[in-house]
């Protein structure tokens, strides 16, 4: 252990800490705004400078591990005076717009600026100029930038794609797209990792709620919402209740008040994807000669550019199945307009989204069959949902348990654990189980695949055939798993790839608090809910029981390919669509 004294209090630290945590022990807060763990530890901020008693020049706490017997003080007059005038640089080459800004009120930079009273700015402003399509699903606000480089290590160390670098020198450097590409020529994923990591606003979604506002008053438009599992675990995070609070059953409350017509759950349609998807497996799986190994999930549209670009020739092994959110626009304009009597082509279709991807997806023309225009008219991220619920004016703590519309508001527990890491193959095997030997797993066989490390592997036997499958959450895994499978390091039969670590839960469009990964805690709540749900498998949802008697025949029917399969070797990478 390592003796150090710091703000007066004497710690005692394991060797290689760095002061930063050192601090933390002793309930010193140092404030910094390019750190992240692990990741990004390059102290170009210097916002969390700290006095080291005896020696001249201030070090930062970021990356400056303790030494036995120094003594550190993180707030002198010293350390406060070199810090605001580290802090009011950054601010001249930032926009301080902040109530035009997304970020206002989370953001690290304003409270750092807050906390050292920075209330004038005496240095001139000299933001970069914006030069971005405001049309495209991710948006970066050069005037925004403050070159923590964040944007650039998470994309590299953890997404493994590198889409964003460094351009320029000195005073012109700035954040960019790496090879002097434009974002439409780079081979972003858009997963939205750079977003949730990103202590400003200087990237953020497209925003698109004036374009739901127009819909829901518009008297010719019926408007139907969707709600995907990893939304009931996050949603209340950007409203300040906590998740206990933040049921499923006020969310519901919350979009009426809104002012959507019909209100449902894509678990529905997630159990659907099961049924189509699983069944798509075993039918390869028993003609194993007449397909390509391994077969991949699909239903993550980061993971299906991600795949597109990166190793093409492995999109033929992807499952043709759309993804829940693209199944139930499918399902909106057709089956679900016939049960309860709309007009299909006034019917504007709204899904609720971890993910920023899924604004390109609902784009893609090879993903609408419905006939009825776009299958999914609009996508809002959970922080678009947040600020539509604040901007509403509506009250957290006074909305009351509602429940989701009848027939197609139900959703199994297998339905629900899709938000999280793993929860697709599981779900899939607990049906493939059943579709197989005629009879229900216990519904916790399949456990192995469950956590947030970034590749699992497992091996099941069903009625003596044994199928080996694997798990990745984050575009680094993947990659990592697919060198693997392409050197033929690793043989599997079923891959489930998530593009955000810990998949949806930690997805690029949920809401942030920075210096914080929400995923692992958000995916228990999920893998909760489906241990006491009544309903654990995606066989026995009734809404898709009858959607197969009355409308689709059976899985992987003709009409079940018209409308719930997709032709991915065809889709476009263009964002925008």
């Amino acid at each position: 252990m390592v003796n150090l004294k710091i703000d007066g209090q004497n710690v005692a630290v394991p060797a290689g800490t760095t002061i930063l945590d050192a601090a933390a022990k002793v309930g010193s807060t140092i404030p910094h705004l390019c750190y992240l763990r692990g990741i990004n530890e390059i102290a170009a901020c210097r916002v969390c400078l700290v006095e080291k008693v005896g020696m001249e020049k201030l070090i930062t706490a970021c990356n400056t591990q303790v030494e036995e017997g120094m003594e550190i003080l993180t707030n002198s007059p010293r350390v406060r005076e070199v810090r605001r005038v580290n802090v009011e640089l950054i601010l001249s080459d930032h926009d301080c717009k902040c109530v035009q800004c997304v970020k206002s009120g989370n953001c690290s930079l304003q409270k750092i600026a807050n906390d050292l009273g920075i209330i004038e700015q005496p240095y001139k402003n000299i933001a970069e100029v914006n030069r971005w399509d405001p049309e495209l699903p991710l948006i970066r606000e050069a005037s925004k930038c403050v070159k923590c480089m964040r944007c650039v290590q998470i994309c590299e160390k953890v997404q493994g794609l590198g889409v964003w670098d460094i351009t320029g020198s000195g005073y012109r450097a700035s954040v960019g797209i790496g090879g002097n590409k434009k974002i439409t020529q780079a081979d972003c994923a858009l997963c939205g990792q750079c977003i949730t990591h990103c202590p400003v606003g200087a990237l953020r979604e497209r925003d698109d709620i004036q374009i739901l506002r127009d819909a829901l008053a518009d008297p010719e438009k019926i408007t139907m919402v969707q709600i995907a599992p990893a939304i009931r675990t996050a949603w209340g995070e950007g409203i300040g209740i906590s998740r206990t609070e933040a049921t499923t059953g006020k969310l519901v409350s919350a979009l009426r008040r809104v002012g959507f017509d019909y209100i449902f759950d894509t678990t529905y349609t997630a159990d659907l994807t099961i049924m189509e998807e699983g069944s798509e497996f075993i039918e390869r799986f028993t003609h194993k000669n007449e397909y390509n190994w391994p077969m991949f999930t699909s239903c993550c549209p980061g993971w299906v550019r991600f795949v597109k670009t990166q190793y093409p020739e492995y999109v033929k092994n992807l499952s043709t199945a759309k993804s829940p959110q693209q199944m139930f626009g499918a399902m909106a304009k057709t089956f679900i307009a016939h049960k309860m009597g709309i007009d299909p082509d006034k019917i504007f279709s709204v899904s609720i989204m971890p993910c920023v991807s899924k604004k390109y997806e609902k784009g893609v023309p090879q993903a609408d069959d419905a006939g009825h225009g776009k299958d999914v008219d609009l996508v809002l991220t959970t922080r678009e949902l947040d600020r539509l619920i604040r901007a509403d004016n509506i009250q957290p703590h006074d909305l009351k348990e509602e429940e989701f519309d009848p027939i197609f508001g139900e959703g199994s527990g297998a339905g629900v654990i899709f938000g999280t890491t793993g929860g697709v193959m599981e779900a899939a095997l607990r049906s493939a189980y059943y579709l197989i030997t005629g009879e229900n797993p216990e519904p916790d066989s399949f456990k192995s695949v469950r956590g947030t490390d970034g590749w699992k592997e497992a091996t099941f036997e069903i009625k003596g055939l044994k199928v080996r499958v694997a798990v990745a959450s984050g575009l680094g895994n993947a990659r990592k798993l697919m060198e693997a499978v392409k050197s033929g390091k690793v043989h599997y039969d079923f891959v489930e790839i998530m593009a955000c670590p810990g998949g949806c839960v930690g997805g690029g469009g949920q809401p942030t608090k920075d210096g914080y990964e929400h995923a692992a805690q958000r995916g228990e709540i999920l893998y909760g809910l489906d241990k006491f749900s009544d309903l654990r498998f995606s066989h026995e949802n009734k809404a898709v029981q009858l959607t197969y008697e009355e409308f689709l025949d059976k899985p992987n029917s003709h009409r079940a390919h018209e409308l719930l399969h997709t032709d991915l070797e065809s889709w476009d990478l263009d964002m925008n669509l």
